[in-house]
């Protein structure tokens, strides 16, 4: 088992930037594959972005591309997503979420372990 608590969110106007963090403890958190979701009121919880347990392979959303940044720092058992240009359509609960997949992967249901999430507000 591994416990995932994410923190970093908060109120940004548009074209703003964060960085969220996802802090693992439990199980080796280099063993997990990584993801953030995210899930907009009214809506269902989407993929974000995806890294492998070495960090060397990534993918994205198309609605983040070219905004978001997903990198992990095993040593300190820590994923993070820094997110660029941020817009109102940003706005969600971002959870951070591990799979005992062995290669990244988009789908949700193949994440077993999720963080409670962290609120992102962007204003326009």
């Amino acid at each position: 088992q591994v416990q995932l608590e994410e923190s970093g969110g908060g109120s940004v106007q548009a074209g703003g930037s964060l960085r969220l963090s996802c802090v693992a403890s439990g199980r080796t958190f280099s063993f997990y594959t990584m993801g953030w979701f995210r899930q907009a009121p009214g809506k269902e919880r989407d993929f974000v972005a995806t890294i492998s347990r070495s960090g060397g392979s990534t993918r994205y959303a198309d609605s983040v591309k070219g905004r978001a940044t997903i990198s992990r720092d095993n040593a300190k058992n820590t994923l993070y997503l820094q997110m660029n240009s941020l817009k109102p359509e940003d706005t969600a609960v971002y959870y951070c979420a591990g799979s005992l997949q062995s290669i990244v992967t988009t789908a949700l249901n193949l994440y077993d372990y999720w963080g409670q999430g962290t609120q992102v507000t962007v204003s326009s």
